[in-house]
């Protein structure tokens, strides 16, 4: 199944930080952002989630949580979390379920090898639960901004 601009997103229930359980039914009514990112304290994931961090309050305002997520573990995700003083839940998918819910796993190469990878995607996922905007091969300058401002637009549209 492909996930496309309108259609209902199918719910999810995931393991995030704060040993709490995500569900996508449970945030209908409010905009959700669901961020890939590929690995934890790794230097782009960091600039990109402190660029996420920095503007909540603007996704607050606009009725937007923000979830992150990648294939490390809990430990990994907390620890990421409270080093970079992230202020919103990082998600753990070690099973892939949301990577290929969302079809993020991508042949990467890196140094000559190829290897499947998470391909740095953002997802803006509207009040009613239906698939907003997608952000695929994300390139990290100006791209937090550009997902609050589109938040923000889907959130004044109403």
């Amino acid at each position: 199944m492909t996930l496309a601009i309108g259609q209902p997103v199918p719910d999810f229930t995931a393991t995030a930080t704060g040993d709490a359980a995500v569900s996508l039914a449970d945030l209908r009514g409010r905009q959700v952002v669901v961020y890939f990112y590929p690995k934890a304290s790794t230097p782009g994931c960091t600039t990109e989630g402190g660029d996420f961090r920095d503007r909540k309050a603007d996704f607050d305002a606009a009725n937007t949580v923000i979830l992150g997520v990648s294939r490390d573990g809990i430990r990994a995700q907390e620890n990421f979390k409270a080093k970079q003083g992230f202020n919103f839940d990082l998600i753990s998918d070690k099973d892939e379920a949301l990577c290929q819910l969302f079809d993020v796993i991508k042949l990467k190469k890196l140094y000559g090898k190829e290897h499947l990878g998470i391909e740095r995607s953002t997802f803006l996922i509207d009040a009613e639960g239906k698939l907003a905007r997608e952000w695929r091969g994300v390139k990290i300058k100006g791209h937090a901004q550009e997902v609050l401002e589109a938040a923000e637009a889907l959130h004044g549209g109403r």
